[in-house]
């Protein structure tokens, strides 16, 4: 228990260009020591191929994309008396949901064959957005894994 006040929540800000909070969140997950414009560049250059891939919103399209691979359940580790460990199946907040989305859609595109991180970022997004690629099948593999161990449910 903590002695000491909870944090304040503090809201993300918003991109310099698109004016939106889950384009910043992104960003700040691509960006690797520091180097904030690196990861900016990244960012548009995908959105810019995105743009000339569907002839759609961007914007629409990276929503479409977190929303789809943002889990309901995952599983968490836990130890029972024996020593033995176990995954227990958990809900997941929309909070903590979309921070895994975002994470899975990065990891996903930098698997990917490809050119550059731009190219492989629009390519996994807009396969996301399509209902397949990496992040869908991550997605899905959690699902699966919470939905065997549904019998354990009960050790939260």
């Amino acid at each position: 228990m903590s002695r000491r006040g909870t944090a304040e929540k503090r809201t993300a800000k918003s991109d310099p260009i698109f004016r939106n909070r889950l384009v910043n969140m992104v960003v700040n997950r691509i960006m690797k020591d520091g180097k904030k414009s690196l990861a900016y560049q990244i960012l548009y250059r995908a959105v810019k191929k995105i743009q000339q891939k569907t002839e759609t919103n961007p914007l629409l399209v990276l929503r479409q994309a977190i929303h789809r691979v943002t889990p309901n359940i995952g599983v968490k580790t836990r130890r029972n008396k024996k020593g033995s460990t176990r995954k227990v199946p958990i809900e997941i907040g929309s909070k903590q949901g979309r921070a895994l989305a975002i994470r899975w859609l990065l990891e996903a595109s930098q698997k990917r064959p490809g050119r550059n991180m731009a190219f492989k970022l629009s390519s996994e997004l807009v396969d996301a957005a399509k209902g397949s690629g990496g992040a869908i099948r991550k997605k899905e593999a959690t699902h699966r894994m919470a939905e065997a161990n549904r019998a354990l449910a009960h050790f939260r």
